[in-house]
């Protein structure tokens, strides 16, 4: 009877001390996270050539592959961006009429540890041809995410229930592949030569060497926008996420 007494005694206290260090955990999550933080990091600089004042002028084409992703409101964004843009670039609906043609394509808008941004950013370019769930698991398999995801759920899914206490440290990533083609200058000609390997059995592999011949140089960079504060809704930083990625793409001009 005793000894049961005693086991129930400790069990409480345990229940005790987790309660007092998840409300603790919870507190400190709370206050240092109270505040939205968004970051644009970019993970090549672009350097695109000067011209003159009446070629300054942008084709703007945004795709993407996510459903929860507003293009609409994001190239609203950009538009904003460009009118403010102090080196006099402005965006054109005619393609064949801009100096410079600006394909953004986003890949991710979704909840992100902070190393799956970061390799995502350290990734590079990748553009379309690679689809949003791919570069999603590899971002993802490269840092264990979902195995620390689901360890650290578990873990403070249980302190949270123990102390009554729903704070949790919430991480957006917004992840967005940026190519410029720029027209070159008096008629010189680019040459690319790109390589596909394809397999196309268990048994092998095919490899095909493509190259082509154009007036555009490109140049091609990675853009990653974070948002991060507690119990955070997407709703809530969708917009400054998306004023800060335009802003990064503005600035290559």
């Amino acid at each position: 009877m005793f000894a049961s007494i005693k086991s129930v005694g400790k069990f409480s206290a345990a229940i005790l001390v987790l309660s007092v260090l998840g409300g603790c955990a919870a507190t400190q999550v709370a206050l240092s996270k109270k505040d939205l933080d968004v970051q644009a990091r970019t993970s090549t600089a672009v350097f695109v050539d000067a011209v003159a004042k009446e070629k300054r002028t942008v084709f703007l084409d945004v795709k993407s592959g996510v459903m929860e992703f507003d293009r609409r409101a994001f190239k609203t964004f950009v538009t904003e961006q460009f009118l403010a843009n102090d080196n006099g670039y402005r965006l054109v609906d005619d393609p064949d009429q801009a100096q410079f043609t600006m394909v953004a394509y986003v890949l991710n808008l979704e909840k992100a540890s902070p190393t799956a941004a970061e390799s995502a950013l350290h990734q590079g370019y990748l553009g379309g041809s690679i689809a949003a769930g791919a570069v999603a698991g590899s971002v993802i398999g490269n840092n264990n995410y979902y195995r620390g995801a689901a360890v650290g759920g578990l873990a403070g899914g249980a302190i949270e229930l123990i102390s009554g206490s729903l704070v949790k440290d919430v991480t957006f990533m917004l992840v967005c592949d940026v190519q410029i083609k720029e027209r070159t200058k008096n008629g010189a000609i680019v040459r690319k030569d790109s390589k596909v390997d394809s397999k196309i059995s268990d048994a092998g592999s095919s490899r095909q060497t493509v190259s082509e011949v154009s007036n555009q140089k490109e140049y091609r960079t990675r853009i990653v926008t974070t948002a991060n504060k507690a119990n955070l809704k997407l709703e809530e930083a969708e917009n400054l996420m998306f004023k800060k990625t335009a802003y990064a793409m503005s600035g290559f001009f």
